[in-house]
């Protein structure tokens, strides 16, 4: 028998009334844009500058090209000035590095963005190392932001976006992480060490799970929030949870489906049609964390520019 957890049972309560169990990434997304694009016109009202994104695309692969192309749309939906440099594939590793140090030292730059995967050929470590962590917007570049979020009485310029995305989606729907047990299934540093280090700022209890975790499900039956980011679909299952847990779901996948026009459908980590009914709040996906995602990268670039370039108002 399951016993749902006091704190978590009067969060749910508090929070599930009359409204859907899915938190809506595309609801609070829209919401954030909004707020970011007011912001940028109050910045330039006042003298500054367009907050500018420089985003490097190194081939054509489809799922990368649509990707900057969402993002590219975002940016000008909210008035931020974004730049794409599309490299071909026969691109060497010491081009892409000379065309970041370019942007390192050009000041109308705010932010640099480098869509990933690079080709197998080319280090990414060496190539996101490059950026500026000044302009570093998506936090992957170099140790600096992530340590800075791991040390008390630190506070890092940049969060990575996705990891971000995940916090800001349970604090906007108003649930309360401290003193909740979080599990965090991932150790990435795109999502899963982030979101165990912003969720412990926050004051729940983290323990991170990844392929070599004894005993998994026993993690997950104690979880009052589960973050998961694995990349397998529909891998946690409704056995798997108790009633009444937040879930965070990362994952993006490709399943068939020949009842589609694309003979595929997206689905998460988690066996969302099954775990549904049990579960307190989850996100769907797609609409869940991916407009997140984005969103907090528009935040992140208009952070670049105040920083950088802050403007006195008078």
């Amino acid at each position: 028998m399951h016993i749902i957890n006091k704190n978590i049972k009067s969060v749910i309560s508090k929070n599930t009334l009359n409204i859907s169990k899915e938190i809506s990434g595309n609801k609070w997304a829209t919401i954030i844009r909004d707020e970011i694009k007011q912001s940028v016109i109050n910045r330039i009202s006042h003298g500054g500058t367009q907050p500018t994104i420089c985003c490097v695309l190194v081939g054509e692969r489809p799922d990368s090209t649509i990707y900057v192309r969402n993002k590219e749309n975002a940016c000008k939906e909210v008035g931020i000035n974004a730049i794409v440099h599309r490299l071909p594939l026969s691109v060497t590793q010491l081009e892409i590095i000379d065309l970041i140090q370019k942007f390192n030292k050009d000041d109308s730059i705010h932010a640099i963005l480098v869509q990933l995967p690079l080709p197998n050929e080319i280090n990414e470590k060496d190539v996101l190392s490059t950026i500026s962590s000044f302009k570093d917007v998506d936090a992957l570049g170099s140790p600096f932001h992530i340590g800075s979020l791991a040390m008390r009485g630190y506070v890092p310029d940049f969060v990575p976006c996705t990891a971000q995305g995940c916090i800001e989606l349970l604090k906007r729907e108003g649930i309360k992480i401290s003193g909740l047990n979080a599990v965090v299934l991932g150790r990435s540093n795109i999502v899963g060490l982030p979101t165990a280090l912003l969720l412990m700022q926050e004051n729940a209890t983290v323990t991170i799970c990844h392929s070599q975790t004894v005993n998994l499900v026993s993690h997950l039956q104690s979880a009052d929030i589960i973050i998961a980011a694995i990349g397998k679909p529909n891998f946690v299952q409704k056995d798997w949870v108790k009633p009444g847990v937040i879930i965070i779901d990362v994952g993006i996948n490709r399943i068939d489906d020949t009842t589609r026009k694309s003979g595929y459908r997206l689905v998460g980590d988690v066996d969302f049609a099954n775990i549904v009914d049990i579960c307190g709040r989850i996100t769907p996906v797609p609409g869940g964390v991916g407009p997140m995602t984005i969103a907090m990268l528009l935040q992140n670039t208009f952070k670049a520019a105040e920083k950088q370039q802050p403007v006195i108002k008078i």
